[in-house]
């Protein structure tokens, strides 16, 4: 999954959630700005990350790469400066501020596996209107 959004928008706050839904503890939940890579027992493992210190060169010794294997979950902030080492099948969130106090979330999916998740997600949930309010922010 990948993760865009400015400062304040609620990547970190997408995570808890995700986190929340696998069965995972949400409060362990932090921003991994400074330790690259946070992992989270559930269900499935949660493997977070946040880029936004890293430049495309400096990815290649992270490691991350060898998370993606199809056996986890990853979120992974700042995904645009992993540019085309991102998975080519992913799903991408994009979130921006909707004064006073919520956010927006424009979901897209690339490739096969991200538009099946995509269609089970819209059985779910309605993605064109706000559905829920989680810790002050709404989800449209």
């Amino acid at each position: 999954m990948a993760l865009f959004g400015e400062m304040g928008t609620g990547k970190t706050s997408l995570v808890r959630g995700i986190a929340d839904g696998l069965g995972a503890e949400p409060t362990a939940v932090s921003s991994p700005t400074f330790t690259l890579i946070h992992e989270y027992r559930g269900r499935l493992p949660l493997i977070h990350t946040d880029l936004y210190r890293l430049t495309a060169a400096q990815l290649d010794n992270t490691g991350l790469g060898d998370y993606v294997d199809g056996r986890a979950i990853i979120a992974i902030e700042w995904a645009e400066r992993w540019g085309a080492g991102l998975p080519i099948d992913r799903l991408e969130v994009r979130l921006t501020h909707r004064p006073p106090s919520a956010r927006q979330a424009v979901f897209t999916a690339k490739g096969s596996a991200a538009s099946r998740l995509l269609l089970a997600l819209r059985s779910h949930i309605s993605l064109r209107r706000p559905t829920r309010v989680v810790s002050q922010t709404r989800v449209q």
